[in-house]
């Protein structure tokens, strides 16, 4: 039975996307398109029917206050102010606080935060500091602009993600990332505390009650390999009566974007589209997929994924604009069967 919400008198699929950065955020663009198509003029009403659970891994502390790049990526895309440019940050920013933290020694000169995006992070600080979780600040935070979904945190626990390197140290994700460009050849990533962290409120709720869930195009390492590594999530995956569909973040052999084959190649996956399919698994085999969206570029692969018990979709997967990006999306939705 479809457990889909009703919205200006039109039904529209509970929808719950796993997402992180830059690939995240063009793909949350295009399942609101397609679900505001399917509602009509009722858009920024049908929050009530997308949920975005957005990794945190990848979070800090810098000169004092906390970041969240990729909810803060996800924030922006939806509000309609993020630099398309840079793929990161505010639309028109400028980096006069940025350049004073340097001139004082402060910070990371490698790390940018630009002055609107610095605000942000005050914000978000200033609210921690007064006792509210991660989740209540994200929830105060998209209240100021439409932005026609829910999103939550997939923890409010601090489970910033290290990455491990061959002679056995450890540094924050950001710095290996951003400073080094994942030139360091990494030997593992972790994420610590994560064991005893929970899934933020509504984020089971949410999985329980989709209709689809899909993971987002991400980096499968580092954006969407720690929101199921806090207990509990998994469990709701493989648990839901939704079907649970993967867009491949591999087209034609190569990432769409940034390092995502080195973080690959050091878990011991393949960069292809097959490989990243048996790395999440087939829910019919303690996995967690139902279906899994291929490139175009990838078809020859379809009967390989399909023999993981995993159901096989060729699609166009390159997200250049909107349209192409809801084109997706109502592919996934389609696979879905919704």
């Amino acid at each position: 039975m479809s457990r889909s919400a009703a919205v200006g008198g039109a039904a529209i699929p509970r929808v719950v996307v796993l997402a992180g950065g830059v690939g995240g955020s063009r793909f949350a663009l295009g399942v609101r398109e397609a679900l505001s198509r399917r509602a009509g003029a009722a858009a920024p009403e049908s929050a009530a029917s997308f949920t975005v659970v957005v990794n945190t891994g990848d979070d800090l502390w810098l000169s004092g206050v906390r970041l969240q790049p990729d909810v803060d990526s996800l924030l922006y895309a939806l509000a309609g102010v993020n630099d398309t440019e840079r793929g990161w940050g505010r639309a028109g920013d400028t980096e006069r606080v940025n350049r004073e933290l340097q001139a004082w020694g402060a910070g990371w000169p490698w790390f940018t935060l630009g002055d609107l995006d610095l605000g942000t992070h005050l914000a978000r600080t200033g609210w921690l500091r007064e006792g509210l979780t991660p989740s209540q600040v994200l929830e105060r935070m998209s209240r100021r602009w439409p932005l026609g979904a829910r999103l939550l945190p997939m923890t409010d626990a601090e489970v910033d993600t290290q990455v491990v390197l061959g002679d056995g140290t450890s540094m924050h994700f950001q710095e290996w990332w951003t400073r080094h460009r994942a030139a360091l050849t990494p030997v593992w990533f972790e994420a610590p505390g994560i064991a005893a962290a929970r899934p933020a409120p509504g984020v089971v709720e949410a999985i329980a009650a989709a209709d689809v869930v899909l993971i987002a195009p991400s980096n499968p390492v580092v954006s969407v390999g720690p929101i199921l590594a806090v207990p509990g999530i998994r469990d709701a995956l493989r648990t839901t009566g939704a079907a649970v569909v993967g867009v491949s973040p591999v087209i034609g052999g190569r990432v769409v974007r940034g390092m995502a084959d080195v973080c690959l190649t050091a878990i011991g996956v393949e960069t292809s589209a097959t490989a990243v399919a048996a790395h999440y698994g087939a829910r019919s085999e303690a996995g967690l997929l139902d279906a899994w969206l291929i490139a175009e570029e990838d078809a020859e692969s379809a009967a390989d994924i399909s023999r993981l018990g995993i159901r096989t979709v060729v699609a166009p997967l390159w997200m250049r604009d909107i349209p192409s990006s809801a084109a997706l999306a109502e592919a996934a939705l389609a696979t879905a069967q919704l």
